[in-house]
């Protein structure tokens, strides 16, 4: 079996830097930050971490607490625009990148998968946005934005506008469909994240049956 490209070679992907989105409130955790949720001994953001540090020169982290994403030892930086949601984030990640482009995840993604990212980011081209569709669904916290991008989301976030996908019309962008990915990972597990007790369980059980000991 021919083996994958390094994807830390000088021709793969050189421009594009990996931003975790460290925000939120946590409420349906009961106020637990769930990015420090262990499962199989790590946190979740380790896991997203590890796992992009293996693909792009540069990881960075979006968090206003930065106290508590020290220990990751990633350059942190706080959101530019308060309260501003997601979108705000992608903003602040845009803006702190040096990389042409930023691939956007959550803190709260363990099951994100190498293969499906190396896929997307074979696909950027001139594209602005290199986004999975599945089931008819964008997956916006798991999706490349070109730093062209930056005027257009300045512009919706001045309007009021939150949504991500708020400014999709004004840019290039390409849609991943879910038969495309389904080759790579046949449930979507790559987009799947931890907001509730219940979904942490599940978690749990879906790494003991993928990551055998």
């Amino acid at each position: 079996m021919m083996s994958a490209p390094n994807p830390r070679s000088p021709t793969e992907f050189p421009s594009v830097s990996g931003i975790i989105l460290a925000g939120g409130a946590s409420r349906r955790m009961g106020g637990v930050n769930k990015a420090l949720l262990r499962i199989r001994g790590r946190s979740i953001v380790e896991r997203v971490r590890d796992l992009l540090a293996g693909i792009f020169p540069e990881v960075i982290v979006i968090t206003n607490s930065p106290e508590e994403f020290a220990f990751l030892g990633l350059p942190m930086f706080s959101d530019l625009m308060p309260g501003k949601g997601s979108l705000g984030g992608l903003y602040t990640g845009l803006k702190a990148c040096t990389g042409t482009h930023g691939f956007l995840v959550g803190c709260d993604m363990p099951f994100l998968h190498r293969e499906v990212m190396l896929h997307m980011g074979r696909l950027i081209g001139d594209h602005d946005v290199v986004i999975p569709k599945i089931g008819g669904h964008w997956e916006p916290l798991h999706a490349i934005y070109s730093r062209r991008c930056l005027p257009v989301v300045e512009e919706v976030l001045d309007r009021g506008e939150l949504r991500i996908f708020s400014f999709f019309d004004y840019v290039n962008v390409c849609e991943v469909p879910d038969t495309d990915l389904a080759r790579f990972d046949s449930r979507f597990l790559f987009a799947m994240n931890v907001n509730t007790p219940e979904d942490l369980a599940r978690a749990r059980a879906l790494a003991e049956e993928l990551e055998p000991a």
